[in-house]
């Protein structure tokens, strides 16, 4: 079994904390996505559960197991890195095998296996190569195969796409992810981009300042994101904001006052708020659209217009000069320098309180 648990790890360099107590949870077989900013120690908690930084506090435990003081060699996991990390004077296929050969796996097993997981990942053809014959994508696949072969309990991969160009980092998500359906092997998987996250991932960890801001499947911190940072940072485009005040509730709805414009009707229904509350209200960019001046809750200026044929992004300015993302389906005639009327989803807006940034609820 391969549950793996941390409880209360943390990290300091001197003064300096970078992980600051991180619990979490990874079930057997999960695929597990470690996700947030630059800085935030999402690679550092990665390098700790692996063995090859250790920890300054706290538990890590696989399988029951706690392994704080077991090598790295001896946990039972391996590492794809962002570089790659192949021997370049070695082919393909010793590099496939250069693992299995150092715990003195007999020959005829190590051909097996090498060829079980070359025709897997389909690099067969090119057992013969040396790494700096193959393109960015293959030797990526032989990264990705040399971990493979060993059978280890846990993967755990470093970004190991951000060398890709994007069309075949599209094509690499897929084919791990297909990987993890055959395996069934516990993976944990780093990135910066939330793209990967969500479109890989059964649970994400959203890191921040060495802290989990929050854990959970994809579609629920998208729905339900436990505070503004993380509204902000899952989702492309990221979520809007209008900062402002309740001037009242009355009659199941909510009046917000934005800082500069005019006030907004909102269901109040889903919150419990009060007049006088410093509230930022949050609305994602496809939950908006078009409509007349006169019957829209927001009036934008528009600053420029992309249109990608099936679809069109329009970024705008608010009364105040806050940035304003309006996501539309298909092709549109909104020029640059034009104001346009927006109208909210009444389902579909978030509240936060302005000063600490935490999801407002019923």
């Amino acid at each position: 079994m391969s549950h793996l648990v941390l409880s209360n790890v943390r990290k300091s360099y001197g003064a300096a904390d970078v992980i600051k107590g991180v619990d979490l949870s990874i079930e057997q077989g999960e695929f597990c996505v470690f996700v947030g900013p630059s800085g935030c120690g999402k690679s550092t908690l990665l390098r700790m559960i692996s063995g090859l930084e250790p920890i300054t506090g706290g538990t890590i435990s696989i399988g029951g197991q706690v392994v704080n003081n077991i090598p790295a060699a001896d946990r039972g996991l391996a590492m794809v890195f962002q570089s790659y990390a192949l021997y370049p004077h070695m082919s393909v296929r010793e590099n496939l095998s250069f693992g299995l050969e150092n715990v003195r796996t007999p020959k005829p097993e190590i051909e097996k296996k090498v060829g079980e997981v070359a025709a897997m990942l389909q690099i067969s053809e090119l057992l013969d190569r040396k790494p700096k014959d193959l393109s960015g994508g293959q030797r990526q696949r032989v990264a990705i195969g040399r971990a493979v072969v060993r059978e280890p309990s846990i993967f755990l991969f470093d970004e190991p796409l951000s060398n890709l160009d994007a069309e075949l980092r599209v094509d690499m998500r897929g084919e791990i992810s297909a990987l993890h359906k055959r395996l069934g092997n516990t993976m944990i998987y780093v990135t910066h981009d939330q793209v990967e996250a969500m479109t890989m991932a059964d649970k994400i960890a959203v890191l921040r300042l060495g802290l989990v801001e929050q854990y959970g499947a994809p579609l629920e911190i998208y729905n339900n994101p436990a505070n503004m940072f993380i509204a902000g940072f899952i989702g492309s485009p990221k979520m809007n904001f209008l900062t402002g005040e309740v001037t009242g509730v009355t009659a199941g709805k909510i009046s917000f006052q934005p800082t500069d414009g005019k006030a907004i009707k909102l269901d109040a229904k889903r919150f419990d708020v009060k007049a006088g509350d410093k509230v930022t209200i949050g609305f994602r960019p496809n939950h908006l659209t078009v409509g007349t001046k006169a019957k829209s809750d927001i009036i934008v200026k528009v600053r420029n217009t992309e249109q990608l044929g099936g679809e069109s992004f329009i970024y705008t300015f608010a009364a105040d000069g806050t940035p304003v993302t309006i996501h539309l389906n298909g092709q549109t005639s909104i020029e640059a320098d034009k104001d346009v009327g927006i109208i909210l989803d009444q389902n579909e807006f978030h509240l936060f309180d302005t000063t600490t940034g935490v999801t407002l609820k019923k």
